[in-house]
């Protein structure tokens, strides 16, 4: 895919500003290099709609649809469905167990909320999150894939608010960036010690997160910390210029464009 002339004349603009910084080098080497793969990675994205729509191609959530709120920028992992492609056993276990209820505290736009109410059509899904225009994609998307009365949506959890959740098996999964460190303490929020936990541990904000939380479950789960890892997507698409498949731009179309290291704690309790 190339760039038309407009569009190469703004991409050199942007370089220009970022040079004039007058940066140290490995800093604009830096700075240069995920601003030109995050429009890539937006361009190539807008590539992939073209040729599957809005329908996750493979993964644990094949076949779910996307808002177009959520098809914005870099959103090419959701659409190929490798997006956090390591936490894919962990949802599959998830998924043969049965549990009927999950907590989904930082839904966001409801990707995870929605793909696992359409697997599991037996389990309710109670999503939160303080953002209220994340709660209304989170509702667009509920509703775009016929699960609006599965998945019922929230804002602010509460740690008292546990205790709500003991009468049958609950599965936690969150994405709080960060507020995971006051809001997964098991001798505070009893509740917790008979979850099965999926949680995003945000060590680039505060790097004592991931040895707190382990200290913290170790008696009560078994744990799995899953790291990060880069992947590179085995995909053939076509743009107006015919069939396309280059490395760097299947390796970009994977790019979660995060800031730094976010493992995920994946917690079983030993009494199951």
């Amino acid at each position: 895919m190339q760039y038309t002339p407009a569009q190469a004349a703004i991409v050199l603009k942007e370089i220009n500003s970022l040079l004039a910084k007058g940066l140290p080098d490995d800093q604009t080497i830096h700075q240069l290099w995920a601003h030109l793969a995050t429009r890539r990675a937006h361009a190539l994205a807008l590539v992939l709609q073209n040729n599957f729509g809005d329908t996750v191609q493979s993964g644990p959530f094949a076949g779910m649809r996307l808002v177009p709120a959520v098809m914005q920028g870099g959103f090419a992992p959701y659409l190929l469905g490798c997006y956090e492609t390591e936490l894919h056993p962990a949802f599959e276990r998830l998924i043969a167990s049965r549990v009927p209820r999950i907590l989904n505290i930082g839904c966001s736009h409801g990707y995870y909320a929605v793909g696992l109410a359409r697997r599991m059509p037996h389990v309710t899904v109670l999503a939160f999150d303080i953002d209220p225009v994340a709660r209304d994609h989170c509702a667009a998307m509920a509703k775009l894939n016929n699960v609006q009365d599965r998945v019922i949506i929230s804002g602010e959890f509460r740690g008292e608010d546990f205790s709500a959740y003991t009468d049958k098996p609950t599965f936690l999964l969150m994405d709080i960036e960060g507020a995971e460190k006051t809001l997964l303490d098991p001798q505070r929020y009893t509740a917790l010690g008979a979850m099965p936990i999926v949680v995003e541990l945000h060590d680039l904000y505060d790097p004592t997160i991931s040895a707190l939380i382990i200290d913290r479950f170790s008696a009560t789960h078994e744990i799995v910390i899953v790291r990060n890892q880069a992947q590179l997507a085995n995909i053939q698409f076509r743009d107006n210029a015919g069939a396309f498949a280059d490395p760097f731009d299947c390796l970009i179309l994977t790019w979660e464009m995060r800031d730094g290291p976010t493992p995920w704690a994946v917690m079983w309790p030993k009494t199951q």
